[in-house]
This record gives C-alpha cells, sequence and structure tokens, in this order.
C-alpha cells in the first residue's frame, strides 16, 4: 500500500523562510536610506525657509533680528514672515555632526552679526546634512548666510 503524503519538507520550508527573511532585510534597508535623505531634504527645505523669512524680515526692519528660537515665529511691527521657526529633524544624520555641535540635534543655530545701520548686518545659521545633497556636502557642518547655502 502506498500512500501518498502531501506536503513540504522541512529543507524546503528552510529556504522560503531564508528567501524572506533576506528580501524583508534589504527592503528594511532601503527604508532607512530613504528615511535619512528625506530628512536632509526637509534641513535644505528649512533652512531655504528661515533665509526667506530673515530676508524678508531684513527688507522691513533693516536688520536681521537679534534671535530666532524654534516654535517661534519671525515677525515684524504686524507682518509674519515666517509662522514658526521649524524644528530640526531628528535623528541627526552624519557621524560627524553631533559631534561638532551637540545643541544641532533639535534645531538650528542661528547667531547675528553686524548693523543693519552700519550696513554690516549678516547671519550664519548653522545645520547638518547626514549625505550630500546637490553641491551641499554632507557629514559635516554648515552654514547658511546671506550670501546663500555653502
Amino acid at each position: 500500500m502506498k500512500q501518498n503524503k502531501q506536503g513540504f519538507t522541512l529543507i524546503e520550508l528552510l529556504v522560503v523562510i531564508a528567501i524572506i527573511g533576506l528580501l524583508s532585510t534589504l527592503s528594511i534597508l532601503a527604508l532607512n536610506q530613504a528615511r535619512a535623505r528625506a530628512r536632509d531634504a526637509k534641513r535644505i527645505s528649512d533652512v531655504k525657509q528661515i533665509q526667506t523669512a530673515l530676508e524678508l524680515y531684513y527688507n522691513d526692519a533693516g536688520d536681521y533680528p537679534a534671535s530666532i528660537t524654534t516654535g517661534s515665529a519671525i515677525a515684524y511691527s504686524g507682518s509674519t514672515y515666517l509662522a514658526a521657526v521649524p524644528a530640526a529633524p531628528t535623528p541627526v544624520d552624519g557621524t560627524t555632526c553631533g559631534a561638532l555641535a551637540a545643541d544641532l540635534t533639535t534645531q538650528y543655530k542661528y547667531a547675528k552679526s553686524g548693523t543693519g545701520t552700519a550696513g554690516t548686518a549678516a547671519y550664519t545659521l548653522n545645520y547638518c546634512l547626514g549625505a550630500t545633497v546637490n553641491s551641499v556636502a554632507g557629514n559635516t557642518l554648515q552654514t547658511a548666510s546671506p550670501a546663500g547655502i555653502k
């Protein structure tokens, strides 16, 4: 009497489980890289928004604000140029950014220099990128100023 057993062998099941595990690992790695690129794109976008608001402020006030705070508005004389200064995306990407400036993990660092009345007004806005985006180098402290993003 011949018995006809149906089912999968242990070897077949282990091969299928190994293939599924490999595919899921590769998809998670790709997803993590996409998330890091999205955080870098958000950082660039945030810095450009802040720069635009600062230039509009300068056009009306003749000087840059003394300070900006994450979550606060950039406004002058009843005009709001940026409703809330954005917070930097977390986690900080790149291996050297956190070591260079620990306070950049949740905010962009703004510093004003000079005065508008003397015609020397300027600012610096520090931020970090995890990877190179267009012409902006990654994994290093970056600075934006009235001259642009560097």
